[in-house]
């Protein structure tokens, strides 16, 4: 994936720019961004704190990360994906009834 330019600081810093009344026209020359570059910062980073948005991105790499294991562990084995999935659902599919109690 591409990286961008601008950090999540820069960014939350450009959008307060334009809500502090300066027009999106003057702030898109002024840090030469277009317009459509604007306003998807302003769909995914409006209204956030610059914590708020280090912790989005914190939850987006985990999220990838965590997409990435789990595709690796469907390839390998499948039925170890089922039990893994279970497992984390708080089932167990291979504990015989007997032990369930224990």
């Amino acid at each position: 994936m591409r990286r961008s330019r601008f950090s999540e600081e820069q960014i939350i810093g450009i959008l307060w720019e334009e809500e502090a009344g300066t027009k999106v026209a003057d702030v898109c020359r002024k840090h030469e961004i277009s317009d459509a570059t604007f306003y998807a910062w302003k769909a995914k980073y409006g209204g956030l704190e610059v914590s708020e948005a280090s912790r989005l991105k914190a939850l987006e790499d985990e999220n990838r990360r965590l997409k990435i294991v789990e595709r690796n562990m469907h390839e390998r084995r499948p039925c170890a994906y089922a039990e893994a999935i279970a497992a984390l659902r708080g089932r167990c599919l291979n504990v015989d009834s007997s032990r369930r109690g224990k």
